[in-house]
């Protein structure tokens, strides 16, 4: 999907929630990659892989002068004699620490394997993002995420055989009416093309943490400051 194309998707979804809700998440995204610089892994299901929101993502970092956007994808399967970039498999989520981003495509259920990858990449210090249809262990693990409907069979997502063997653009038509669910093709698109922008609403924090800061700052103000 052209520039063209997403400026004519926003327009149709004026009024709705979705141009808000895109731009927060990609602010979320931008946030993530450029303070901590440790880089950004995008991994899907074992049935879908978000080859196509990598190759956008690709696209945006060499456009907005952004390289912390271009991403490494993970791949659950990584087939014989496929280049470098494409031959990351899942044991590169083992090594996702501090400084790193995860994010999380999922159209279904993500999987119970995947779901503990995720939960020790969070754990050594990565931030977690999730795009998905809403699963509720994947959301827990999450820093921030966003819901869509699945998307359809054969959209953009592509497979691992489209990934290898064909560079062409897949991207289908996009018309959905005002105050319709968007599927998690078209919600990729809006997220990957506002990645790129400037001027992208602050992400939303942690609530745990800012409570935290909180009660910090109340026992500093009430009492003598502690012994190191």
């Amino acid at each position: 999907m052209d520039a063209v194309r997403v400026a004519l998707l926003r327009e149709v979804l004026a009024g709705t929630e979705w141009i808000q809700d895109t731009r927060r998440f990609a602010g979320s995204l931008r946030a993530a990659v450029g303070s901590h610089g440790g880089g950004l892994l995008l991994v899907g299901s074992a049935t879908y892989e978000p080859w196509h929101l990598a190759a956008h993502l690709d696209d945006e970092a060499a456009w907005s002068g952004l390289p912390e956007l271009s991403p490494t994808l993970v791949r659950h399967r990584v087939p014989g004699g496929a280049p470098t970039h494409l031959g990351v498999g899942l044991g590169r989520l083992a090594a996702a620490g501090r400084g790193e981003t995860l994010l999380v495509v999922a159209p279904g259920q993500p999987g119970a394997g995947l779901l503990e990858r995720v939960h020790d990449a969070r754990r050594n210090g990565a931030t977690v993002l999730a795009l998905d249809s809403g699963d509720r262990d994947l959301h827990a693990l999450a820093h921030d995420a966003l819901t869509a409907l699945p998307a359809p069979p054969g959209g953009a997502g592509g497979t691992s055989h489209d990934l290898d063997n064909d560079n062409s653009d897949l991207d289908h038509d996009l018309s959905p009416e005002v105050g319709h669910e968007l599927d998690l093709d078209t919600v990729q698109h809006l997220v990957s093309a506002a990645a790129g922008e400037n001027n992208l609403p602050a992400p939303r924090r942690n609530r745990r943490f800012l409570d935290r800061l909180a009660r910090l700052a109340d026992e500093l103000i009430a009492g003598p400051p502690p012994y190191w």
